[in-house]
């Protein structure tokens, strides 16, 4: 099913190996995709509400008069949710909002002297758009992994935009409306794609123009918040999810298979790829995904994606060179299923997330973990972190001074400011002094 790519010996031949181009991803062309985003943009921009109706019908086969979710409606899909599910989003939001509330930045005052004192403080962003996908599946998680960071952080003023649903009347999935009643979100509409990106960018209709933008979505999405940065902050572009697995012959096949399959599910894209030294391992699970695709309810996606170029079974001499290589892959999400899981995962500095042992597979990141699962994909990780509590806020520094304080340095910032050929910059503390 998987194929298998070999650098047993690679590192022998002298020369450094580019373990990254080794393991290839999937395909993610977001320049492309612009060419088709940009118009929706400009339409977005210069027709607001009637042009977003629009892409509507074009692209969800839905006509709504208003894309504006009426509040009754989310309380309603509250009062309608199976009571298991509502009991584990309860239990992932107070879970969340533990780990956020400990992430959360405070001011922070440095005293350099009598009168001379510099505080960096924290503040949250005032206005946010938040996306979450309804295409292939609807992620009510990625509702809790975006709100409650926002909230923690203290943002006041939150929009949701979630894509039109046609079995449900063109509004938003039940159980994504549900999840926003349950956190009080009340400002949610029925946009999806670029159109919603750009909803929030430079406002339409009822939706103000946000500061920020967050949350995953398809090639178009990430196309879309990359063409508005600047207008507006965005958090990342999120590509495809993948998964990578550093495993020895101490890991459960069973396992591994199973967690490789849970990421595929998510894409026909989706990137799935195990690294070990065993070969005993990889060949038991091959014939655990043999076995556990099958029985899957998305098999026809999962096949598609463990069978693609993103996805393989990478064998390597031994654990540090499977390190060296899981490193230069830069996962999503990196789970570590070896003897002294815990050493190993230590040593790892480039992954969006990292999942210790047999029992932290990544499907308990995307629900009750209480970390975030809006991580950095496509090798991102390497200089992005994921979505935390801090992107929902913003340092300023605040500089006061007395007289005397500011006297002690007047020489010193005059003679820079001469140094620099500023002399404006100079004379602005000297006629302090005259």
């Amino acid at each position: 099913m998987m194929r298998r790519i070999d650098l047993r010996g690679a590192a022998t031949d002298g020369g450094p190996v580019d373990y990254r181009a080794a393991v290839p991803r999937a395909e993610f062309d977001i320049e492309a995709a612009t060419h088709a985003v940009r118009p929706i943009l400009d339409a977005v921009r210069t027709r607001g509400v009637e042009a977003i109706r629009e892409y509507g019908q074009q692209f969800d086969g839905v006509d709504l008069d208003d894309v504006r979710v009426p509040p009754a409606a989310l309380q309603q899909a509250l009062a309608d949710l199976d009571p298991a599910i509502r009991a584990g989003l309860e239990e992932s939001v107070r879970r969340l909002r533990l780990t956020c509330a400990a992430e959360l930045e405070h001011d922070v005052t440095t005293d350099l002297g009598p009168g001379a004192r510099v505080v960096h403080r924290k503040v949250p962003i005032g206005r946010v758009g938040l996306y979450v996908p309804g295409g292939l599946a609807p992620l009510v998680s990625s509702v809790l992994m975006n709100v409650v960071p926002a909230q923690t952080a203290g943002v006041g003023s939150i929009a949701l935009a979630s894509p039109p649903q046609k079995d449900f009347g063109g509004q938003v999935h039940p159980t994504i409306m549900a999840a926003c009643a349950l956190l009080g979100v009340e400002e949610v509409y029925a946009v999806g794609g670029a159109q919603a990106i750009a909803m929030f960018a430079y406002g339409a209709g009822e939706c103000a123009k946000v500061d920020l933008v967050t949350g995953p979505g398809n090639v178009y999405v990430a196309a879309a918040k990359r063409m508005v940065r600047g207008e507006v902050g965005i958090d990342s572009e999120a590509g495809p999810t993948e998964i990578a697995i550093l495993a020895d012959d101490t890991a459960d096949a069973a396992y591994v298979a199973a967690d490789l399959i849970s990421q595929a599910e998510h894409d026909p894209m989706a990137a799935s790829v195990l690294v070990t030294p065993s070969e005993r391992l990889a060949d038991d699970v091959l014939a655990e995904l043999d076995k556990q695709v099958s029985a899957t309810k998305h098999s026809e996606r999962i096949h598609t994606a463990l069978t693609g170029a993103q996805s393989g079974v990478v064998l390597v001499e031994d654990l540090e060179q499977g390190l060296a290589v899981v490193e230069a892959y830069a996962a999503e999400h990196l789970e570590i299923q070896t003897a002294d899981a815990s050493a190993w995962a230590a040593r790892v500095t480039t992954a969006g997330a990292v999942f210790v042992g047999s029992h932290a597979p990544v499907s308990l990141g995307d629900y009750c973990a209480g970390s975030n699962h809006v991580l950095p994909t496509a090798g991102c990780a390497c200089h992005s972190s994921g979505l935390s509590v801090r992107a929902f806020t913003r340092s300023m520094h605040v500089v006061d001074y007395s007289e005397a304080a500011l006297a002690e340095v007047a020489d010193h910032v005059v003679t820079l400011a001469e140094a620099e050929d500023l002399p404006g910059h100079g004379a602005a503390v000297r006629v302090r002094f005259e």
